[in-house]
């Protein structure tokens, strides 16, 4: 007890501390209000909290996926969507949803429901509090903490209209005559947007669009407003928290208003308030950027436990429809070392497009031009952001990853579950936690009908599901959905036997130099699982040589592959066209 007391006293100091650094021209006595108050709701959620008794000892290991899916990707008529996801969780997707990911679920007014108009209510077609809740009984939840903005509905914003507090504190509007030249951009939109208030005109900062008003992180209450919003996640089941677009939200003239040290400030103070708050708890970053600036929240070891892996999905996308995987592998070859209890969330697609920031400096401007073509090609579009000097650059790939796996020749199915089981094969036999996106395993195609409605590019790859039709589907077993659930939730039982595949566990790339194949060792010793990934549609004999193998014996079947029992070669291993094989030697 005495050590809990001790740890929550340093904690406590931590948090001063940030404040200080965060907000060094308010007044000590305005810094010690802000703590005392963060400490209280601290110590109000301690005292009621029914996660006590109830603790893991570690955040994750090699059982844990996620899965990823809006609120109401599956829907049923008259009944809220969160128990129609509750339902088709339990009976389709086992171990492949061990952590849900449930995009945000927050009244919203545009964007996917990143445009937050209210922090109490969920969206009614959803259901309610107690309908995640009940998700959380047998998943761990994952949720988005969207602290950059909100909607232009927000009371927020309607009170920075009418010049009341808080709104006229808690909404960015900067003065005109600072220098904003800089600025990295993630969108083509304008960084302004006018709104008329009750004391005329006023430019307010729209970093994603018009509709998403940017907050001010400037006033330190912004902090008591975010916490208190986490504190109720907790309470209703939310373990996972998710970092929206942290890298935009401070800000500052003459600089770049991305990353800036302010920012990760207040991302180690949000992991102090959460270790306080939950023990297993988990702070995942969101910055779709190269990778040495995304890397910039986990190489700290007091910031994120967890970012997501951008280079991964464009490396991976390239290399499968190219069937050249030289860049892949020596990216995998380099995977960066990083703090314990940190790890990389893992993924191919996701509610968003597939980013092309994180290609800087790892791919030549040919190659990611031909990857756009080859997507185009394909049925996917791309999003521009807008440069400092006006020009627009290519900023993401909007494409459904079933649709992206499509062949070149007359025949588009040609080798297109193949290519698409191989990319989420290789996602679980990475270093990190894997995640899967709802539509991409149930081989949703570019869904045309819903971008041709809402002109939003993203919706290619944002498919909603009717329940009975979606049942058929996958009661069917020759549906591409069934195929994908039976082989993949398979996998994932595999890997949840293995150490090996734990996020800590060693990992080497024995396949630089190559372009035709990837060859991953999870583990040391003679235990060491090794994940094959032939990447062309030829078939492929490949001799695995590593020092931790024992000695083999030619023509003897010394090994074998866990995901299907075959004995194998070391010496001659033959694959097939876009194979896979988890290889490990047997034990004499």
């Amino acid at each position: 007890m005495k050590q809990i007391d001790s740890e929550k006293k340093l904690d406590r100091l931590k948090i001063n501390k940030l404040l200080k650094t965060i907000y060094p021209n308010h007044t000590t006595e305005e810094i010690n209000f802000i703590s005392n108050q963060l400490l209280q709701i601290l110590d109000d959620f301690s005292e009621k909290s029914a996660y006590e008794e109830i603790r893991d000892k570690e955040r994750w290991n090699e059982s844990h996926s996620v899965l990823i899916t809006y609120a109401d990707s599956i829907y049923k008529n008259g009944e809220a969507t969160l128990i129609t996801l509750r339902k088709l969780l339990s009976k389709h997707f086992g171990s492949l949803s061990k952590v849900v990911h449930i995009l945000p679920f927050l009244k919203s007014t545009s964007d996917g429901g990143f445009a937050v108009s209210s922090y109490d209510s969920l969206e009614e077609k959803f259901g309610g509090w107690d309908d995640l809740k009940s998700i959380s009984k047998n998943h761990d939840l994952m949720a988005d903490l969207v602290l950059n903005h909100v909607s232009s509905s927000h009371p927020w914003v309607q009170q920075f209209i009418k010049s009341q507090e808080p709104g006229i504190s808690n909404v960015f509007s900067p003065e005109q005559n600072l220098d904003w030249s800089n600025v990295v951009r993630p969108r083509s939109s304008s960084l302004f947007s006018q709104i008329n208030t009750d004391d005329g005109p006023k430019q307010v900062w729209t970093t994603f669009g018009p509709d998403q008003i940017d907050l001010n992180w400037q006033n330190p209450k912004m902090t008591l407003e975010f916490l208190n919003l986490i504190t109720n996640y907790l309470s209703n089941g939310i373990k996972w928290l998710r970092l929206d677009a942290v890298g935009f939200i401070w800000k500052e003239s003459g600089t770049t208003c991305l990353h800036l040290p302010k920012a990760h400030s207040i991302v180690k103070l949000l992991r102090v308030l959460l270790n306080n708050l939950l023990d297993d708890g988990v702070l995942i970053t969101e910055t779709n950027v190269p990778q040495k600036e995304n890397l910039s929240y986990l190489i700290p070891d007091d910031e994120a436990h967890m970012a997501y892996n951008f280079p991964l999905p464009p490396l991976l996308l390239e290399a499968i429809i190219t069937s050249r995987a030289d860049i892949l592998n020596s990216w995998i070859f380099d995977w960066p070392i990083l703090p314990e209890d940190t790890t990389l969330f893992n993924f191919t697609a996701s509610h968003d497009g597939v980013g092309l920031r994180a290609l800087e400096g790892l791919m030549n401007e040919q190659r990611i031009k031909d990857l756009l073509i080859n997507c185009e090609k394909r049925g996917g579009l791309v999003s521009h952001r807008r440069l400092s000097n006006g020009d627009d650059k290519p900023y993401e790939l909007n494409i459904s990853w079933w649709s992206a796996m499509e062949d070149s020749s007359r025949d588009a199915k040609r080798f297109q579950y193949e290519r698409f089981i191989l990319s989420q094969l290789l996602v679980m036999a990475l270093k990190g936690v894997p995640a899967f996106y709802l539509p991409a395993l149930l081989a949703s195609e570019n869904d045309i009908k819903s971008f041709s409605m809402t002109g939003q590019r993203r919706d290619l790859n944002r498919e909603k599901f009717k329940s009975e039709n979606l049942s058929a589907v996958l009661n069917n077993p020759e549906s591409n959905a069934n195929k994908n659930l039976k082989y993949l939730r398979n996998a994932m039982n595999v890997r949840s036997e293995l150490k090996q595949f734990h996020p800590s566990s060693q990992m080497k790339c024995l396949s630089k130099g190559r372009s035709d194949i990837v060859v991953i060792k999870r583990g040391i010793g003679p235990g060491s699982v090794f994940a094959i990934h032939n990447m062309t549609e030829n078939k492929i004999n490949y001799q695995l040589n590593d020092n931790d193998l024992p000695k083999i014996i030619d023509n003897d079947f010394d090994a074998h592959d866990f995901l299907t029992s075959t004995k194998y070669n070391c010496k001659n291993i033959s694959l097939d066209s876009f194979q896979v094989i988890w290889l490990s030697a047997l034990s004499k």
